[in-house]
């Protein structure tokens, strides 16, 4: 019974471990990894180890995803400035040209 419970909670991880790194969108990236986290603590305390689960639950659960997901909200906030971008001529734009979208 113990080796199945293992086996199942070893695939569970798999499949978040995949997911993680499967999504694209930053923020949902924290999510998954939040999930990942749950799963590994799960995991953890399949094996016994309810101490490196408990601290994998602050931690890989909570902490880390918190951070991330802030760190996304403040880049996208701030928003980042855009690599020059060539003219239909094919060399760069002058550094004072007007953008012909309106955005610059």
């Amino acid at each position: 019974m113990d080796d199945v419970l293992i086996v199942v909670t070893l695939l569970l991880v798999a499949g978040a471990a995949t997911a993680a790194v499967v999504v694209r969108d930053p923020a949902r990236q924290a999510l998954v990894l939040s999930l990942l986290g749950l799963t590994l603590a799960l995991l953890f305390t399949v094996l016994q180890a309810p101490d490196v689960a408990l601290s994998q639950l602050a931690v890989g659960s909570a902490l880390t995803p918190l951070l991330l997901l802030l760190s996304v909200r403040k880049i996208r906030r701030r928003g980042l400035p855009r690599p020059a971008e060539p003219s239909p001529s094919g060399s760069p734009a002058p550094a004072g040209a007007r953008d012909p979208r309106g955005t610059a």
